[in-house]
């Protein structure tokens, strides 16, 4: 059966029936072209809920959740409850492993969820009226024609006993583990050769929702285990720890086409531009020790170029190429570009002249991006757009232009004091 969160904006309107509700996405980038993906560039993230500020990161979407001594609490107090939580970063392969208590109660649905745009989706969910068993779930591009995809591996007792539910996601498999036992194996091959193997980036959604509630279709009230009785309310999902390990840390992930393959993911951010910064700042710091003469025409030119930045997008851990432009601070000038690279692009410049650059490239389509600290590495601030299409190109991050700009500027109005001096 579906996870709860084909049915989480149903369940908050009661009275709307669920047979029918799919998961929600709030732009499908196989049908249009959508914001980037709010990545994280950390590798390895720990939340203990226990203690207070540990829900950083995360979102409330519905309800309230409190944390406690038992760690965050999902509660279930009266009809139409169905708290949750989900990150405010997207993960692009990688595991989550969840200690918690599922909650009691007929009909009560307690869930762990992977969730991406195009709506492929891996799940865990603890009934609140199965004492001996947790069902694991995938789905691939919302395909919900058959609901045939779940296994039940036996556990004792979730709703009174500690345990820890993982799920390792990687690009070739798809593991679930019970407290370090591997209790199921999805390979990409598995899933319809691939085409409905979950593999693009997602959030980690967390909740609880009456799946038996009166108003549910008969087959959803049947999976629940039966009607919920809201007189024995409160039903309290715990969960005590969340573990998350991302494969492949980003500032963004872009839908590079409209294949919903991995490998059509873009990735951009500090870590795709590090390498290229580094270079262009010894590039710099090289050319920083040549003739006075040849740094004061370097900074003059660079004085009044308008801008230079660019993003460094990689696709599944390889660079595919970059051209962006950036509207700058601290200076009058503007600029635009197009060409191959995707995402959110963010840049400087300096100069004491107004003007405007531009750069073309072949390829074809356009996307926005929304991503945080998808290219900002070089010095000063700015933001923009860019064009982007799924050819590839070599990397054109441009640090030593603004490495130059603040650095050489300097270094050029001394050797023209000196000259004048020796005069």
């Amino acid at each position: 059966m579906p996870s709860f969160l084909k049915f989480a904006a149903a369940a908050l309107a009661v009275a709307a029936p669920l047979a029918s509700a799919q998961t929600y996405t709030s732009c499908n980038p196989l049908d249009k072209t959508c914001p980037a993906d709010a990545g994280s560039t950390e590798s390895n993230l720990s939340f203990d809920f226990t203690q207070s500020g540990s829900l950083d990161k995360w979102t409330t979407t519905a309800g309230t959740v409190n944390t406690g001594p038992n760690g965050a609490e999902f509660t279930i107090d009266k009809r139409g409850d169905a708290p949750t939580i989900e990150t405010d970063f997207y993960l692009f392969f990688g595991e989550i492993s969840i200690t918690m208590k599922a909650a009691h109660g007929t009909g009560i649905v307690s869930s762990l969820v992977f969730e991406s745009d195009d709506l492929d989706e891996i799940d865990w969910e603890a009934l609140g009226g199965n004492t001996g068993q947790i069902e694991t779930n995938y789905f691939g591009k919302g395909d919900t024609s058959t609901y045939d995809r779940a296994t039940w591996p036996v556990v004792s007792d979730p709703q009174d006993i500690w345990h820890t539910y993982k799920i390792s996601w990687q690009k070739d498999a798809l593991t679930w583990y019970v407290d370090g036992n591997a209790v199921r194996t999805l390979t990409y091959a598995d899933a319809k050769d691939g085409s409905r193997y979950p593999q693009t980036p997602m959030r980690v959604r967390i909740g609880i929702w009456a799946g038996g509630d009166p108003s549910n279709a008969k087959g959803t009230i049947e999976w629940a285990g039966g009607e919920t009785n809201y007189a024995g309310c409160p039903y309290t999902m715990y969960v005590k720890n969340v573990e998350i390990v991302n494969s492949n840390p980003a500032a963004s992930y872009t839908y590079g086409d409209k294949s919903g393959s991995y490998q059509s993911i873009q990735m951009s951010g500090a870590a795709a531009l590090s390498e290229s910064s580094a270079s262009e700042t010894t590039t710099a710091t090289s050319s920083s020790s040549s003739s006075s003469t040849e740094a004061s025409t370097a900074a003059t030119t660079l004085a009044t170029t308008t801008h230079s930045s660019a993003s460094a997008h990689t696709t599944a851990g390889s660079t595919t190429g970059s051209s962006s432009d950036a509207s700058t601070t601290g200076s009058s000038s503007t600029g635009s570009s197009s060409g191959v690279s995707s995402g959110a692009s963010s840049g400087s410049g300096s100069g004491s002249t107004s003007g405007s650059a531009s750069s073309t490239g072949t390829g074809s389509g356009s996307s926005s991006g929304s991503g945080s600290g998808s290219s900002s590495t070089t010095a000063g601030s700015g933001s923009g757009s860019s064009s982007s299409s799924s050819a590839s190109a070599s990397p054109t991050f441009n640090a030593a232009a603004s490495v130059a700009a603040n650095y050489l500027g300097p270094l050029g109005l001394l050797a023209l004091v000196s000259a004048f001096v020796q005069l």
